[in-house]
């Protein structure tokens, strides 16, 4: 059962963090290709962008899920580095739902408006969404390395 969890595990990671960090990480340059309001075109690549970024996340919430299921079924819910991993994963979450998503959406507006966007918000954007991708790499290098671990790995 444990190499069932395992595997459902990382496959929720592959198939929806993955979309997620890379959506994300187009979206500000998206933006800036827009440039003047009147260029409305590629408001939809931008509006398609965040709308991977909001369906992909709520599918991301399979990821803990899996997780924590496969952690208790390998005994290991106590390790540093699976807390460390946890820890890391909520603050990922936090700045993707408290930072990300929401000025996603108020620069779409913007741009819905046809009002201009400071190049200043897409660089904030930016650097939110740089900070959400470093949380789950380092993530991910936690879940191989397993610091501490005894089967060597």
């Amino acid at each position: 059962m444990t190499k069932v969890l395992l595997s459902l595990h990382v496959l929720a990671a592959i198939v929806a963090i993955g979309p997620v960090t890379v959506a994300a990480s187009m979206f500000p340059p998206a933006v800036r290709r827009v440039g003047l309001p009147d260029e409305a075109g590629d408001v939809g690549t931008v509006r398609l962008l965040h709308r991977i970024c909001r369906v992909y996340a709520g599918l991301g919430l399979a990821v803990p899920v899996l997780g924590f299921a496969t952690a208790a079924a390998m005994g290991v819910l106590q390790d540093a580095w699976l807390i460390t991993s946890i820890t890391l994963t909520a603050a990922a979450a936090g700045i993707l739902v408290a930072f990300v998503l929401p000025r996603q959406e108020e620069i779409l507006e913007q741009l819905t408006g046809r009002q201009s966007v400071e190049r200043a918000r897409t660089a904030r954007l930016a650097m939110f969404t740089g900070l959400f991708n470093l949380l789950w790499a380092t993530v991910t290098v936690l879940m191989i390395v397993r610091p501490g671990s005894t089967t060597g790995a």
